[in-house]
């Protein structure tokens, strides 16, 4: 059973691996570089995720051909995507927040790695009202 407490452990995890990262690897490099190397700390820490996923968009019932991908979706619960820019805008939010929705996923991080400090500016976390319903 997925609980706030497992979501935040996790949260933790992914936060850990993305500050892991940007320690050996600096800031400056594209976005593929960080996937990569996100991916490869994930499975170093035992934890499972789909990369480029496609998010389904159903609508009055109809799937609908719309290429929507996350960066990574992780143990099935949180959605993560991930930049390499200047600076976070509110359309990265939003991008975050419909994949979660359309995802019915209770949490969500955005991680900039161009930034020197990634938890204390580099990442933003998520929540909705899947997320308030968990015990």
């Amino acid at each position: 059973m997925i609980t706030k407490k497992y979501l935040d452990d996790l949260t933790y995890e992914i936060i850990g691996s993305a500050i892991e990262v940007h320690k050996i690897m600096g800031r400056g490099l594209l976005e593929s570089v960080y996937h990569k190397c996100l991916m490869e700390e994930l499975k170093h820490r035992k934890i499972n995720f789909q990369t480029e996923m496609k998010i389904p968009v159903i609508y009055k019932g109809n799937s609908l051909d719309i290429d929507f991908r996350c960066d990574m979706f992780v143990e099935n619960t949180i959605v993560v995507e991930l930049k390499a820019v200047q600076e976070i805008i509110p359309a990265f939010e939003a991008q975050l927040l419909t994949y979660m929705k359309l995802l019915k996923c209770p949490k969500g991080i955005l991680i900039n790695f161009n930034c020197s400090n990634i938890f204390k500016e580099g990442q933003k976390t998520f929540v909705n009202e899947y997320f308030s319903k968990l015990s």
